[in-house]
């Protein structure tokens, strides 16, 4: 819906139009329907100012155009957030990032699934900032869930050896502290799935680790962790 006004016209006429398929509104002073698909208020008003003087019409008339509403500019979302719904797009496409800051995201929150007709869902990951330049555009619906639970396990020289919730960012030391190990300066087994199903193992030396010759590898959902002496 746009809100055009002839500033200083002294008829007395609607200033709301709403725009028809096909982009056009029916602005009879100009000459019938005016295709605005696509252009800006500023385009839109230069358009009109253009057919105006053009007919001779309300030569001198300033115009001004804005917008009321948003009509097909929507998006849904839903999910863990505290405004979930419908939201109005204020241009034709927006980041990801900026329609999170309206709707608010809840702390547990962790990934976005965003559905668009006609093409695959795309799962964006919410600690990923770069990510969240993902563009949303009408039409979209956008999910925000929670990271789904994953593990890693560890076995050896530890005290509580076993299955462990996996968190995002925990490093291979880390996660020997948190199972009672560390005592002394073990070689370690990391073992990884590969894309093949293949597994994959490393071996580390702690000493090495700690002394900061090498780098504390951080973990993968799924890792195998074996303590040597």
């Amino acid at each position: 819906m746009l809100d055009i006004r002839l500033l200083n016209s002294a008829a007395n006429r609607s200033t709301l139009y709403s725009v028809l398929e096909g982009g056009l509104i029916d602005f009879p002073i100009a000459g019938g329907p005016i295709p605005v698909a696509g252009l800006t208020t500023k385009d839109i008003q230069a358009r009109i100012t253009s057919e105006l003087k053009r007919l001779a019409v309300e030569e001198r008339t300033q115009v001004a155009v804005g917008v009321r509403q948003y009509a097909s500019h929507t998006v849904i979302v839903t999910g863990l957030v505290s405004s979930p719904g419908t939201k109005i797009l204020r241009r034709e496409a927006v980041p990801l990032y900026v329609l999170l800051a309206e709707v608010q995201p809840r702390l547990d929150a962790a990934l976005a699934a965003i559905m668009r007709a006609g093409a695959p869902t795309q799962v964006v990951d919410l600690s990923d900032s770069a990510a969240l330049n993902f563009i949303v555009r009408p039409g979209d619906v956008i999910n925000l869930t929670a990271r789904p639970q994953e593990f890693y396990y560890i076995a050896g020289r530890i005290s509580y050896p076993g299955q462990k919730t996996f968190q995002p960012g925990i490093t291979l030391v880390q996660a020997i502290l948190a199972a009672g190990g560390l005592a002394r300066d073990n070689v370690v087994e990391l073992s990884r799935e590969g894309s093949d199903g293949r597994l994959a193992t490393t071996k580390f030396n702690l000493k090495e680790i700690k002394s900061g010759k090498i780098q504390d590898p951080k973990l993968q959902p799924g890792d195998r962790i074996e303590v040597f002496h």
